[in-house]
């Protein structure tokens, strides 16, 4: 299967338990990081630290991995000749 076919595929799989498990990690964190009252100083930063890293690292798993992925697979393509040609050793002296 292609890189672009393998990834298409995946999205269409993952997408929904993706986002489902960062929507209920990043609601349970908003009260923390949206707070009042007494103690919220405190607890303020914890919540945006989170918050910020949840929507990073969606980010990262949705758009930045299959674009290097894609990356890697025409690096493979370009190089894979090289690879062969190194496999089956210098060419026979006549």
């Amino acid at each position: 299967m292609a890189a672009a076919d393998a990834i298409y595929e995946a999205a269409i799989v993952r997408f929904r338990p993706i986002m489902m498990t960062t929507m209920a990690a990043l609601m349970g964190t908003l009260p923390i990081a949206l707070g009042s009252g007494m103690g919220a100083d405190s607890r303020r930063p914890l919540g945006l630290c989170v918050a910020g890293g949840l929507l990073f690292s969606q980010l990262l798993t949705l758009y930045i991995t299959p674009v290097l992925y894609t990356y890697l697979e025409n690096l493979q393509k370009r190089f894979g000749t090289f690879r062969e040609i190194a496999e089956d050793g210098p060419a026979p002296v006549r």
